[in-house]
């Protein structure tokens, strides 16, 4: 049984393992019947049934980012005063750049400044500017409504005095810059006493939460669903957990630049993976990091190296394993589970860890 076991293997192997087979293909002999005595009879290699974790991964590259990354462009001519300062994080009331020596503020909104606002004007815009008034302490006496009355100019002259403008109670539309939440500056992409205007961007606003952006081929879709566990290896050689949280347009899609975020083909799906725990400090954006995802795991299995398995002849067929004992062997059925790295989980009554299996000959 031996020699045709091992001529058998080797043909064998390849297929299972290429197909994603649960076992090697190889003839065996029934559950319980016993190998002859002596060389002849054992098998040409043995391994140890161990308990151990299997993991099922892919690693990629990927590049470090923060989520959103989105122009931010001047809504009026001018001449920028002082620059957007990169790497800083920028919340509500706070300047984002100054144009012709006047800040222009972040304010918390979905609607984009379209417009000067003044008494009697009425909208979404209006509603979202009297929100942000208030949650800045200037909102006294205001009823936040989409309507813009005394009580809105009111407040609005009193934010104006607290930024040492004159207090008109109107809000131009170079005045501020609606975003939904607070914004960490990626870029400055405007200096210093450069001319900007609605056709250029002033900066590269993005959110602070930190993420990778990693390309697979369309065959690792099933990766990419969202909740999918990863690990990242940053730059710095730091490892942190993270997950897919979904996935994103390649950045250069339709531009002819033939990659995306992760440096992968446009023809592939680009993933962004939101990291765990603590925000990553001392770390370049745009910096290259690998991403190790986890498409399935098994703790503490029993596992033995694919090849020790054999098919089993006779008419119940399945899967077992040749136990070795002194200079006989027997065969033990199993059932068979989850394959990684050369590895597979297996599984049966009288199968325990420490068991002594025969594995064909390389």
């Amino acid at each position: 049984m031996t020699r045709r076991r091992t001529l058998l293997v080797a043909g064998a192997l390849t297929v299972a393992i290429a197909g994603g087979a649960g076992a090697v293909v190889v003839l065996g002999a029934e559950p319980g019947t016993e190998g002859g005595a002596g060389a002849s009879g054992l098998p040409p290699a043995t391994t140890t049934v161990v308990r151990t974790d299997l993991v099922s991964s892919k690693t990629v590259d990927g590049r470090l980012d923060f989520a959103g990354r989105r122009p931010v462009k001047a809504a009026v001519e001018g001449t920028v005063t002082v620059a957007a300062r990169e790497g800083a994080t920028v919340k509500a009331g706070q300047p984002l750049y100054e144009l012709n020596d006047k800040p222009v503020t972040l304010l918390y909104g979905q609607v984009p400044m379209f417009r000067e606002m003044k008494t009697g004007d009425r909208g979404t815009d209006v509603l979202q500017l009297e929100r942000n008034l208030r949650d800045l302490g200037y909102g006294g006496g205001l009823y936040v409504d989409p309507r813009y009355d005394a009580a809105t100019e009111a407040a609005v002259k009193r934010w104006q005095k607290s930024l040492n403008r004159e207090p008109t109670g109107r809000v131009g539309k170079g005045d501020v810059v609606f975003q939904p939440d607070r914004v960490r500056i990626v870029s400055a992409d405007a200096a210093l006493a450069d001319q900007v205007g609605p056709d250029r961007p002033v900066l590269t606003a993005a959110s602070p939460r930190p993420v990778v952006r990693a390309a697979l081929e369309q065959s690792d879709a099933p990766l990419t669903a969202p909740g999918t566990r990863v690990e990242v290896t940053l730059p710095s050689g730091a490892t942190v957990r993270g997950k897919v949280t979904g996935t994103v347009r390649p950045e250069g899609a339709g531009s002819g630049s033939g990659e995306g975020a992760g440096g992968g083909a446009q023809d592939g799906i680009t993933v962004e993976v939101t990291l765990e725990g603590p925000t990553p400090t001392g770390e370049d954006t745009r910096a290259p990091a690998s991403v190790k995802f986890v498409s399935e795991s098994r703790k503490g299995v029993l596992v033995v190296p694919v090849e020790a398995v054999v098919a089993l002849r006779g008419e119940k067929g399945g899967y077992g394993l040749e136990v070795v004992e002194g200079t006989t062997t027997r065969m033990v059925r199993v059932e068979t589970g989850m394959t990684a790295d050369g590895k597979i989980e297996v599984s049966g009554a009288g199968l325990r860890e420490g068991m002594t299996v025969g594995v064909a000959a390389p």
